[in-house]
């Protein structure tokens, strides 16, 4: 029960925690702005009366199809519709009819709109771990009928089912490497909190695909700043977690242990067959054939 506790009180952290005006948008430790992965955008929940609930980051894999955590599309959020911003630097929101910065801290406008959200499973870390911490969003119109058609020549692809099993066992584990992208805080500890409200990336390291923690759903990356690496934090939850320097997507970011985001990072897999099942079903039918998976 400590363990449940602990991973659901850092799922609120990773994004379903207002953050009033605070600034809010940066991955943690060795990170660069990320011009590179423009399909990851910066995604903002609201409820049916247009209130401000959370936000996350994820990634864009067809022209209407936006991939996220089960925990940011969850109905128990009281979110019912979304904006996603795919700025490199998003910006403050402001409130139009004042001129001055909107309550919830996030943009009021602009970006591109969606009233679907799907959640695979996730309920509060429930059949640990498989917290089946996977979303989808579906725009309202695609991204081609946006002013952002001109940053999607193509999209990233997920990886096909298994692509992760074989470095389990793999001899050398600690030389493999992944890429993250995402929104979120760049540093939290009990004085202040550091953010940019960019999309920003780094590099991780493979820790684990076998414990307790991980056991064949979750991926365990290092979030230690060490070594020219950095890590994830609040308002990442949902960012693409990139094989080594590809733009293929095994897993999508999903819980950490540490408050003060340090330590490790655990993302949840879509390399799972049942995974991408779940996304074909529910992203539009014209596009299916538009989703890529590949193998690593």
């Amino acid at each position: 029960m400590r363990l449940r506790r602990t991973l659901a009180l850092v799922a609120l952290a990773a994004g379903l925690l207002t953050l009033g005006a605070s600034p809010a948008g940066a991955i943690t430790g060795n990170y660069q702005q990320d011009f590179v992965h423009s399909y990851v955008g910066l995604i903002a929940f609201y409820d049916s009366a247009g209130k401000f609930t959370h936000r996350c980051s994820g990634s864009l894999i067809a022209p209407s199809v936006f991939l996220t955590a089960g925990h940011c599309t969850d109905a128990t959020t009281g979110a019912t519709q979304a904006r996603i911003w795919f700025e490199q630097d998003a910006g403050v929101g402001f409130d139009p009819a004042t001129g001055t910065p909107a309550p919830s801290g996030y943009p009021v406008s602009g970006g591109v709109t969606s009233h679907t959200l799907y959640n695979y499973g996730f309920a509060n870390f429930a059949g640990f771990p498989n917290t089946h911490d996977v979303g989808l969003v579906i725009l309202d119109s695609p991204i081609s009928q946006s002013k952002y058609a001109s940053q999607f020549t193509s999209f990233p692809a997920l990886a096909a089912a298994g692509s992760l099993d074989g470095l389990a066992t793999q001899r050398g584990q600690q030389d493999v490497t992944f890429t993250i992208s995402g929104y979120g805080l760049s540093l939290v500890n009990p004085v202040k909190l550091v953010s940019f409200r960019e999309r920003l990336t780094a590099t991780e390291k493979l820790n684990n695909l076998g414990n307790h923690l991980t056991g064949g759903y979750n991926i365990q990356t290092s979030a230690s700043p060490g070594n020219d690496r950095g890590g994830t934090c609040s308002g990442d939850s949902g960012g693409p977690l990139l094989y080594s320097s590809t733009n293929t997507i095994v897993a999508v970011n999903s819980f950490g242990l540490n408050a003060n985001c340090r330590g490790n990072d655990f993302m949840y897999r879509v390399d799972q067959q049942p995974v991408l099942d779940w996304i074909l079903a529910h992203s539009p039918a014209g596009e299916r054939g538009l989703i890529q998976i590949a193998s690593l």
